[in-house]
């Protein structure tokens, strides 16, 4: 446990130090004319009801009405956002991305294949060190922590932690948000589950978090279908292993119809960062950029948070006094995060081929 406390505390120092100089700088004349120029800017695997991106797309688009926003493919996993960069490496049409927005491993993996392209935005020194490349290749945007979305109509009991999900009560119940082969969210949610078991962060909460699955699998409690608000609220998946900020998000769409609760469990509370990146081949490489500093002002950063997302500036804009209290109140207890535990990016690594190496051979469920 003292290992997890010292890599949160390290965690929430870096974020405390913040270099407050350049925030306020606004990207120049000279990349707000080329990104016009060029009129278009492709996103990939943003679904409107994650992290408040449905709003933060519409400010940036209000901003600059010149530059069309073509969204590929908003269900996409952090895998398929690698492969549509390789697939169009050669294909300046309106299939080859400009940005990606992936899990952490996917960060330094993409850089060493040689498919990202170097950009500091003007705050870049606000973002914690540990969760970015110090070349500007990738980082940290936003992070949140693993829980349980419940549909409160078919859920009499709500499950409290990882151990409940096995109970014979939640049977044909429980689905993960995404495909554990290709999603970082559902890659994490194992870890998550792993660690739940007191299993070390990296392989061997892996390792335990696919043995979790496995039986919860041949319990007849997992569900192979990727959940989301529309399988919930259809009873398909009643409960779904997702980000806090993905369930609330959720749960303010369905507004109700069905009474839903989101739990960050007991123990296992896992926090994972997803970072940003511009593609080595974007079409529109100023847009990219222009995009990145839109995502980092003040304005993007308040955006995601409104997603019950928190920012990677949000140690730094709490210390500056611009965050409305209205948002902090939004968010679960604070406390819910207190034992949130930051895997180190080899821990990320390791968890990530185990669990995506032996999904298929230890649980057997195709999730699609």
């Amino acid at each position: 446990m003292m290992s997890h406390t010292k890599r949160l505390l390290s965690l929430s120092t870096a974020l405390a130090i913040a270099v407050p100089s350049l925030a306020f700088a606004e990207p120049s004349a000279e990349l707000v004319e080329a990104a016009k120029k060029e009129g278009m800017l492709t996103t990939i695997a943003l679904p409107h009801d994650w992290c408040g991106y449905g709003e933060v797309i519409a400010s940036f688009k209000a901003k600059y009405p010149e530059i069309q926003v073509n969204e590929l493919n908003p269900d996409a996993g952090s895998a398929d956002e690698i492969e549509a960069i390789k697939a169009n490496k050669d294909n300046k049409g309106p299939q080859s991305p400009d940005v990606i927005d992936v899990g952490l491993s996917f960060g330094p993996s993409a850089k060493a294949e040689g498919l990202l392209q170097p950009y500091k935005v003007s705050t870049w020194d606000e973002i914690p060190d540990t969760i970015k490349d110090p070349e500007g290749y990738w980082y940290g945007d936003y992070y949140g922590v693993m829980s349980f979305f419940v549909n409160k109509d078919l859920v009499e009991n709500t499950p409290k932690d990882w151990a409940d999900l096995l109970k014979p009560e939640y049977s044909g119940q429980v689905a993960l948000a995404g495909d554990p082969r290709a999603s970082n969210q559902a890659i994490l949610g194992v870890l998550a589950a792993g660690l739940g078991k007191d299993a070390k962060a990296g392989k061997e909460a892996g390792e335990a978090g696919l043995a979790y699955f496995a039986e919860m699998n041949k319990a007849g409690n997992f569900v192979p279908v990727i959940g989301k608000s529309g399988t919930l609220a259809q009873g398909s998946t009643p409960i779904i292993i997702a980000w806090d900020y993905n369930a609330l998000g959720w749960a303010k769409t369905l507004n109700g119809n069905p009474p839903t609760e989101v739990v960050v469990p007991e123990k296992g509370v896992l926090a994972g960062v997803y970072v940003q990146a511009i593609s080595a081949y974007a079409p529109h490489p100023n847009a990219a950029k222009l995009w990145m500093e839109h995502l980092y002002s003040d304005e993007g950063q308040l955006g995601w948070l409104k997603g019950y997302c928190h920012p990677a500036r949000f140690n730094a804009m709490v210390k500056a006094g611009k965050i409305p209290q209205d948002l902090i109140d939004a968010l679960p207890p604070a406390e819910s995060y207190e034992k949130a535990y930051f895997p180190t990016l080899e821990e990320v690594d390791a968890n990530n081929a185990a669990v995506t190496g032996a999904w298929d051979s230890v649980v057997g469920a195709n999730v699609q």
